[in-house]
């Protein structure tokens, strides 16, 4: 693994043009936890009934942990939350149907079975998933994840006409942009927003990590554009003052 781009100014532009609140986050996968990176080591809960435990609710929470440090983690870490696990590739639907977190969506009708296979994965098993800033990533990512507002999410529609908007489960855009390339960004979705504790005007978006000079020529050049605009219409404003 080595780094080969200035992923710190990258992330310095990207917080700029879209105002970020929060660092984007260098997501990479590896067959082995990378060397010279520690490990997440909170400590694991008690085991749910069926067995689930993990370091974290979901793997989206690392999402959240990840903002101020770099970290690897593995499979045991993910293991509470069952659809982020097979999301992730840790684990396939079969090994989780049974537990009861499954249950509940699949009782509920927050997912049926005939779109569970649908939903995009990570197709080959990682041995470690690193999550950190992308200011200090010591290689190159795979994916870049930023939140975002309302605003800023205007914006990447506007900049990004190939952009996918998708919903349930939230975790599936990092497959999107890792598998196919795809740009994707998530409204959210009510188990991610519970474990991983993000706020409710937040939303996502997964940006294949060699794609992101496209997309920062692209915000740029619409935010010019958005800026005109925008300054044009505060000075129309006026006359209703």
């Amino acid at each position: 693994m080595s780094k080969t781009q200035n992923w710190s100014q990258f992330a310095l532009d990207l917080s700029n043009v879209l105002a970020l609140e929060a660092p984007p986050i260098a997501i990479t996968f590896s067959e082995a936890p990378p060397a010279g990176v520690e490990a997440f080591d909170a400590p694991f809960p008690e085991p749910s009934p069926d067995g689930r435990t993990g370091r974290v609710p979901a793997g989206c929470a690392f999402w959240i942990e990840s903002a101020d440090k770099t970290f690897s983690t593995i499979a045991e870490d993910h293991g509470n939350c069952s659809v982020g696990s097979v999301v992730i590739g840790f684990k396939n639907f079969d090994e989780v149907v049974g537990n009861s977190d499954v249950a509940a969506m699949l009782e509920t009708g927050w997912v049926t079975a005939d779109v569970v296979p649908q939903i995009p994965v990570i197709t080959e098993k990682p041995g470690a998933v690193t999550y950190g800033p992308l200011t200090e990533t010591p290689f190159d990512p795979d994916v870049v994840l930023i939140r975002v507002n309302g605003e800023q999410l205007m914006l990447l529609n506007d900049a990004l006409p190939d952009m996918r908007l998708a919903g349930k489960p939230q975790c599936h855009i990092v497959a999107l942009a890792k598998e196919q390339g795809v740009i994707a960004a998530s409204l959210g979705c009510a188990l991610s927003r519970v474990r991983s504790g993000m706020s409710a005007e937040e939303m996502t978006c997964a940006i294949p990590a060699a794609r992101l000079g496209e997309v920062l020529a692209a915000l740029i050049t619409t935010a010019g554009a958005d800026g005109q605009v925008a300054s044009y219409a505060g000075e129309d404003a006026l006359r209703f003052s």
